[in-house]
């Protein structure tokens, strides 16, 4: 099982053209108690996002006008700057908008949330036209799995197809997304690489590493941070 994008986004997007202004913008935000908006130009494909942050940054510049700022790096100086004045979401918007597509494993919208340090992707079909939105929340999803189904696919699909080792020499047991291994697997190479593989499985929170590697180093336990 690997979930998707499609799997766990929002289809019911409130979107907003370019032209949308100021006053408008915060009036949705209020109205639809969401925390930014994707903006669409004039051929309907997302060119951006808007969020409360850069409302913000707009009042907090113009409300510090003629005053002396506080320090800050060239970068963001000017990132920030440039909304000074803005009236329109094209004007506020962060652009290019981080986006992603349906078919993307969740995993991906995850890494591209913490490198591109937004709190959600606007997700778009091959023509960059709107679709949906993932959210931190939504990625976060695919720890509900059941322990059961984890363990099974464990046993399954990682132990018996992917490594090719009788599901019978292990006991998988899994407690909250926390699973232990143990038993005796036929190599050292071999148990380790079940251990490594069970961590890409969806829903793993931490691995415990007890198999017996007879000769080898100790079993690991690892934790996700």
């Amino acid at each position: 099982m690997s979930a998707t994008v499609k799997d766990v986004m929002t289809i019911r997007v409130v979107s907003i053209n370019k032209d949308v202004s100021f006053k408008e913008i915060a009036a949705n935000l209020r109205r639809y108690r969401v925390s930014a908006f994707p903006v669409i130009g004039d051929d309907r494909t997302v060119i951006g996002v808007v969020s409360e942050s850069d409302l913000l940054t707009k009042e907090a510049l113009e409300a510090g006008e003629g005053k002396e700022p506080r320090p800050i790096s060239g970068r963001r100086h000017w990132k920030d700057r440039s909304k000074f004045g803005a009236i329109t979401a094209a004007d506020l918007m962060t652009s290019p908008a981080v986006t992603i597509l349906p078919d993307e494993p969740v995993t991906h919208a995850a890494r591209l949330m913490y490198t591109s340090k937004v709190k959600r992707l606007p997700v778009v079909d091959p023509g960059n036209h709107l679709v949906g939105i993932v959210s931190r929340v939504d990625v976060l999803t695919v720890y509900d799995r059941p322990d059961g189904d984890i363990r099974r696919e464990i046993e399954d699909k990682v132990i018996l197809e992917k490594c090719a080792t009788d599901p019978g020499r292990f006991m998988v047991t899994v407690t909250n997304g926390i699973v232990t291994l143990e038993g005796h697997p036929e190599t050292s190479s071999s148990g380790h690489q079940i251990a490594a593989d069970t961590w890409h499985v969806e829903g793993v929170v931490a691995v415990r590493d007890r198999l017996a590697y007879s000769p080898g180093p100790a079993g690991r336990v690892g934790v996700l941070s």
